[in-house]
């Protein structure tokens, strides 16, 4: 792509009343654009990023057994009111039809996707069962902040699960959990896996898959020494007890949340009387599992914890680009003709092909933040000046070894 037919183009100047690095950075590299307080549209470099994210967690999805579906997010308020949900959840946006019937915009999926496992679970032989997708959710909040961390239209990976036992449910959670910290390393993120309360939608213990950054919402406990990790709203321990693991110092720290899982027990399916004859041939209830997974909110947190002062360092497996392209003034048709070469070989390039001054460029290049920078000069002759956004060192190579070492790059 050329970034002369970009819509939405870098800009030197930062959004008013940007709260956190994520809105700024964001918005001035193009990525997404403000419609109102939580609510975001998603402009081609950001949703080049968003897609990225979406294939690294559907893979990791799909390999534990998930049937990707998708939703919709106008729900019946009939379905809420079965689970008691239409009274109880105060962020549950509610809507009235010209003709006086209520509805709700989906803030979860639980309501919809139990009668529509109704009519699949039968017997034992029918489970287990994953469904998930990738989709919208709403929620009222009072205030949205913190850029895309938190807003009242987000994107979010939810799976359903339904199994025979406990012990079932508690083997395919091991195997999400392991499938989310791989998806997490994939995309350049160590997450930690706490407990905390599982509020309205279970009185069960959740995990939370959090990272830590100064932007996040959550306090917690953790270990350097062990994976102990804990939400303080539910700890008994505080920042320098000893960790009840391994008898190392806790640290406290802010984080945000980026994924959970929760166990529903028989709830959602004694609601809608999701009944499966046994193994002994008496009737009983499926026990649920629900696995959320932030795409959006994930997108902010990296540019949390991956920026300088300059703009965005994007990993690899997600950066809108492979390449960022430069040429400067007089270099035109060379610069062309490697870009032509990138593109035949298969690489994903971004070439600033503007006819604006080299240090409009470098900052531009800087602030999208593709993981290499390549420039055309006149004194790079046959060959392309190279840069890697996280070190900053330059070097000359030849075309043919640039192509070499980006296919070498670590992308999931």
């Amino acid at each position: 792509m050329k970034l002369s037919q970009l819509p939405f183009k870098p800009t030197n100047n930062p959004p008013a009343q940007a709260d956190t690095v994520n809105h700024k950075l964001l918005v001035q590299a193009g990525f997404v654009r403000q419609l109102m307080a939580g609510v975001y549209t998603y402009a081609p470099l950001g949703l080049r990023t968003l897609n990225k994210i979406r294939n690294i967690i559907r893979t990791e999805m799909d390999a534990v057994g998930g049937n990707e579906i998708l939703m919709p997010s106008l729900q019946p308020s009939a379905n809420w009111k079965v689970t008691g949900g239409w009274d109880s959840i105060d962020v549950l946006f509610k809507v009235k039809s010209r003709t006086e019937k209520n509805y709700a915009l989906g803030q979860s999926h639980e309501e919809i996707v139990t009668p529509l496992a109704k009519e699949i679970i039968k017997s034992y032989r029918d489970l287990p069962l994953a469904l998930y997708q990738i989709h919208w959710k709403f929620r009222d909040e009072l205030r949205a902040k913190s850029g895309i961390l938190r807003g009242r239209e987000f994107e979010m990976k939810d799976m359903y699960s339904f199994h025979e036992t406990q012990a079932d449910f508690d083997r395919f959670y091991q195997e999400v959990k392991e499938a989310y910290l791989r998806a997490y390393q994939k995309i350049g993120l160590v997450a930690k896996v706490t407990e905390a309360s599982g509020g309205a939608f279970t009185q069960k213990i959740s995990y939370e898959f959090m990272v830590l950054t100064d932007a996040g919402e959550d306090d917690i406990f953790y270990c350097e020494k062990c994976d102990f990790c804990i939400n303080s709203e539910i700890a008994k321990q505080k920042a320098g007890d000893a960790c009840p693991k391994c008898g190392a110092e806790l640290k406290m720290a802010r984080a945000s949340e980026v994924g959970n899982v929760f166990d529903l027990g028989q709830k959602y399916a004694r609601d809608f009387e999701v009944e499966f004859v046994g193994r002994d041939g008496k009737k009983a209830f499926p026990i649920m599992g629900c696995y959320g997974w932030g795409t959006t909110r994930i997108m902010g947190v990296l540019v949390e914890k991956l920026h300088d002062d300059k703009g965005i360092i994007w990993p690899a497996s997600v950066a809108p680009f492979q390449v960022q392209l430069i040429s400067l003034n007089g270099v035109e048709e060379i610069a062309k003709s490697v870009y032509d070469q990138l593109i035949k070989a298969g690489l994903e390039v971004l070439w600033d092909d503007r006819d604006t001054s080299p240090g409009a460029k470098f900052a531009a290049a800087d602030l999208i933040g593709n993981p290499i920078r390549l420039v055309v000069s006149t004194k790079t002759a046959d060959q392309v000046e190279w840069k890697a956004r996280e070190s900053g060192e330059t070097e000359l190579i030849s075309v043919d070894e640039t192509i070499g070492r980006i296919r070498s790059l670590q992308v999931y």
